[in-house]
């Protein structure tokens, strides 16, 4: 395959965690990373690294909360290789305190600074790259959600997670799922398939303590979900293969 055959692929918040090991899994399947990053310099060092396991990769600029940078990445992905295959909007924060069921004292502030993280950079930043994306031979976009975005287990009592109820990024992650149904179904005529990734409880900064996943398996149902092939699912919301309940 020549090298402007290689499919191309942006990860948003790759410079660590789990979009860092997705950025290393898709790199070792012989797919272009752009390793997007808030700070250019923490993009290059983890270029570095992935350089060192044979990794096609380069760094860009791209802080999801300032949508002019959706603009500048674009026609940089445009100049330089004329089409996007895979978007994996990897990037995303949780400011709750985790302390229990605070709902009720959730302030709008904090419901604002996730959401525009987690849902509105999503959509703004997807929007500008999908004229890119109609032009891949198979386009995929992968939204980062979590099982904390599955409305259907929250209110199941008994359920692993019925008593983690973090306000703010729960219901990020139920808007973020929407987008995944409703940019799907406007897509369902084209090459583009459009899912919501669960990673998994993975040992990250923001995994915490308690975690129970490794971050390589923290990284396989975004790197399936990015490689799906032409009969694969689009619409739906995984992990591990698996479908989950909304």
């Amino acid at each position: 395959m020549s090298a402007d055959a290689k499919k191309v692929a942006l990860i948003t918040g790759a410079n660590k965690g789990i979009g860092l090991e997705t950025a290393r899994q898709l790199g070792k399947l012989d797919v272009t990373i752009l390793v997007g990053a808030r700070d250019l310099a923490k993009g290059e060092a983890a270029v570095a690294e992935l350089k060192k396991d044979g990794v096609d990769a380069r760094a860009i600029k791209i802080d999801v909360d300032n949508p002019a940078d959706y603009a500048a990445v674009a026609k940089t992905i445009e100049k330089d290789f004329g089409r996007l295959d895979i978007l994996i909007n990897n990037a995303g924060i949780m400011i709750d305190n985790r302390k229990g069921n605070e709902t009720s004292t959730t302030s709008p502030e904090m419901l604002r600074k996730t959401f525009d993280t987690n849902f509105f950079a999503v959509v703004g930043l997807t929007q500008a790259l999908l004229p890119l994306l109609r032009k891949s031979e198979a386009g995929r976009i992968v939204n980062l959600s979590s099982i904390l975005g599955s409305l259907t287990l929250h209110a199941t009592p008994g359920s692993f997670i019925y008593d983690a109820k973090t306000f703010a990024y729960d219901t990020s992650k139920v808007a973020l799922n929407s987008f995944t149904v409703h940019l799907a179904h406007e897509l369902k005529g084209t090459k583009i398939k459009v899912n919501s990734a669960h990673p998994g409880w993975v040992k990250t900064d923001m995994g915490g303590e308690g975690a129970q996943l490794e971050i390589e398996d923290g990284a396989k149902t975004s790197v399936e979900l990015a490689t799906l092939p032409e009969d694969g699912p689009t619409g739906g919301y995984f992990h591990m293969g698996k479908a989950l309940p909304w």
